[in-house]
């Protein structure tokens, strides 16, 4: 954002000199009128798994970036994405003009050859895409009806309701000291009603009828605020309570944990997971 500072006392002295001397003979245009917008942008890769993201015009107030899928959020001119995993990845750029009007789409694909060696994903199957994927994650079952997980068209799913909830969960190794990051895409199409969706790491899983509880890494919770409304993006973004634990779990000791994803709620018509993440931070 560029701040002018403007002397006034020269600018009335011109404003009087402009106004004796000339008169405009047509004034056309409010100043407010929107060109035509161009969301196209370049993409070049920085070093192993870093990429820039660079739009090719500046005529609009705003950018707005889609990367692979995990939702819109506002943005700058160049961004610096980093993607640990090997796959392919749409990224999706919006150009946002006077009033907010979207005034188009510009989308490239990146083909990302190998993961990152330190940063690559934990979680087996976190993109739900397959039944190998999705044979990687298990049930939890806490309450004996009213609330269940459903594996289906590349997501996790669940619909609870009456105070009613269940969890899903997948062992992972970790190391003693290390710290490791978690995330993943959420969504809703609808508005979640007294709702809490947890993240914990455990030690070990709790028998079939038994609650989850610990610390909680990533949290939607309406009571705080978040997931009243139709929403889709990362939980770091979308969730509340992120300063909690920042998402960052260290690992007391050497072995097998269990990350936890519980979901439970007097109205939750189809609160959805993807791109599950746990990865290491050093």
């Amino acid at each position: 954002m560029i701040t002018k500072y403007i002397n006034k006392g020269i600018a009335l002295s011109a404003a009087i000199f402009m106004l004796g001397s000339c008169t405009p003979d047509n004034v056309e245009g409010n100043g407010l009128e929107q060109g035509t917008l161009d969301a196209s942008f370049k993409v070049s890769k920085t070093s192993e798994n870093h990429y820039l993201l660079k739009r090719n015009y500046n005529n609009y107030l705003n950018s707005r970036w889609n990367i692979d899928d995990d939702g819109y959020n506002n943005g700058k001119g160049e961004e610096n994405i980093f993607l640990p995993d090997a796959g392919t990845y749409v990224i999706q750029h919006q150009a946002v003009g006077i009033g907010g009007v979207v005034g188009g789409t510009g989308s490239e694909t990146i083909v990302v050859p190998t993961s990152d060696p330190i940063s690559g994903n934990m979680i087996q199957g976190g993109r739900f895409d397959t039944p190998d994927e999705i044979a990687k994650w298990n049930i939890h079952k806490i309450s004996a009806s009213g609330a269940q997980w459903v594996f289906a068209n590349g997501k996790a799913t669940i619909v609870a309701s009456a105070g009613n909830q269940q969890a899903i969960y997948q062992a992972v190794n970790v190391v003693a000291g290390q710290k490791y990051s978690i995330d993943m895409v959420a969504s809703s199409d609808t508005a979640l009603v007294d709702t809490w969706f947890e993240v914990y790491v455990l030690n070990s899983i709790p028998a079939t009828g038994q609650d989850v509880g610990g610390s909680v890494y990533r949290n939607i919770n309406t009571w705080d605020g978040c997931g009243k409304s139709q929403f889709k993006g990362k939980v770091s973004s979308v969730g509340c309570n992120s300063s909690k634990n920042g998402g960052i779990y260290t690992a007391t000791t050497t072995g097998t944990v269990y990350l936890v994803i519980k979901c439970g709620g007097t109205t939750v018509n189809s609160l959805s997971v993807d791109k599950v993440e746990f990865r290491r931070t050093q």
